[in-house]
């Protein structure tokens, strides 16, 4: 006689919590999957609002070190669940990607929602059932709680994965409220910081008035002994955009052990000191400052702009001048909220859980996604350890449940 179908639930729709939903139907197991919000993948959504960058085209060991402190976790992930089979997954929804210049990998449409159309159909078709606005609320009496529209339901699944997000854009269903229940239940969870986000400085209202909303192109930014080449966007409340979200980690850290981080912007990366000296040189004849640096030293106005926040004169010889452009020291005094930040870090520590993100103290429960403690600049890294955190915990509960093809 064969063995009942087993059941696993899996608590939020996102990225992880999808592709764990479809690793376990497509082996054959009765999945539910709950969300708190009116619609799954919100927060997916957003993120393909701007072109969705789903992976990278560099190879895994460099792919890899993206993740930090975290790399010997996540590689074996990466490992079974390679950039190369995400876009092969993508595609087999009828997604075509590319690879862009800076060798980060989109799917043609530039969007989320027609992959995210096919992608739940599929699910459909494999018997996924999808309850929105189901809200898991706790633990009790050996069964899941859950928050719904018809009122308070209990649940008994033979397993449960986790995929409930960290705390960034709480607005979008990661709120982090997932924390005191695991706390209590024995798991060490990290507390949750904002990653990928802006920081703040006390800019002149010069600045403000004139530059806020424009982007500083084609620089590099040092901090803590690494540096990042890319563009930053000055806004009002400070900096923000890819090259600083590179360093976030260590920016972070700086302004909560000293109370801010000191920053050194590279206006011109690719000219040494020697040869934009030479440039400038030449002396600025009758143009203004800002003229001469936009000729000369190839400046935009909002690089200038950002020069003059330095105390003092801009320096008139050249190899003082050029010293400058190539080494701008901006103090970041603050770091924008939860809210406003792209992902986070913190989360379950990853001690807590083994190979196949099982809770050691929850036997039948595993965790995926950002609910996990990594973190990692944007650029693709952050969906595609998503994704692949879902297959290695849609697996560990295959292996677990003993449903797992040899």
């Amino acid at each position: 006689m064969r063995d009942p179908v087993k059941t696993v639930h899996v608590i939020g729709a996102g990225p992880a919590g999808l592709m764990a939903a479809e690793r376990l139907a497509t082996a054959g197991v009765s999945v539910v999957v709950h969300e708190a919000m009116p619609s799954p993948a919100r927060k997916f959504l957003m993120a393909g609002r701007g072109g969705l960058n789903l992976s990278h085209s560099e190879d895994i060991a460099a792919f890899a070190g993206r993740y930090a402190e975290a790399q010997d976790a996540v590689q074996p992930w990466l490992e079974r669940y390679s950039p190369t089979r995400l876009i092969g997954w993508a595609e087999g929804l009828g997604q075509e990607t590319f690879v862009g210049s800076s060798g980060r990998v989109f799917p043609k449409a530039m969007k989320a929602s027609p992959l995210l159309r096919a992608w739940l159909a599929r699910l459909a078709g494999l018997g996924v059932e999808l309850r929105a606005r189901s809200r898991w609320t706790g633990r009790r009496d050996g069964g899941w709680v859950f928050d719904t529209p018809e009122g308070e339901r209990i649940e008994r699944p033979d397993a449960v994965v986790l995929a409930l997000g960290g705390a960034s854009w709480p607005r979008l269903g990661s709120d982090g409220s997932w924390t005191d229940d695991l706390a209590a239940a024995g798991v060490q969870v990290a507390p949750l910081r904002p990653s990928n986000v802006g920081f703040d400085v006390a800019w002149s209202p010069v600045l403000v008035e004139k530059f806020a909303g424009q982007p500083l192109k084609n620089i590099a930014l040092s901090h803590g002994g690494r540096t990042v080449r890319g563009e930053a966007m000055l806004t009002a409340y400070g900096l923000e955009g890819g090259a600083v979200y590179a360093l976030s980690a260590s920016l972070r850290e700086a302004i909560a052990r000293d109370g801010s981080a000191l920053l050194e912007v590279d206006l011109r990366p690719d000219l040494s000191v020697e040869a934009l000296a030479a440039k400038l040189a030449k002396g600025r004849g009758k143009d203004s400052v800002s003229n001469w640096l936009r000729k000369a030293a190839g400046l935009s106005p909002a690089a200038v702009g950002l020069m003059r926040e330095i105390p003092g004169p801009i320096p008139e010889g050249a190899d003082k001048l050029a010293k400058r452009i190539k080494a701008v020291r901006v103090t970041l005094i603050g770091v924008q909220g939860l809210a406003r930040a792209i992902s986070s870090a913190g989360g379950v520590k990853l001690d807590q859980v083994d190979d196949r993100l099982m809770l050691k103290a929850l036997p039948g429960v595993f965790v995926a996604g950002e609910m996990l403690d990594w973190e990692a600049p944007t650029g693709g890294y952050l969906l595609q350890a998503s994704f692949a955190s879902g297959v290695v915990a849609a697996e560990g509960v295959l292996d677990w449940l003993g449903e797992r093809e040899a």
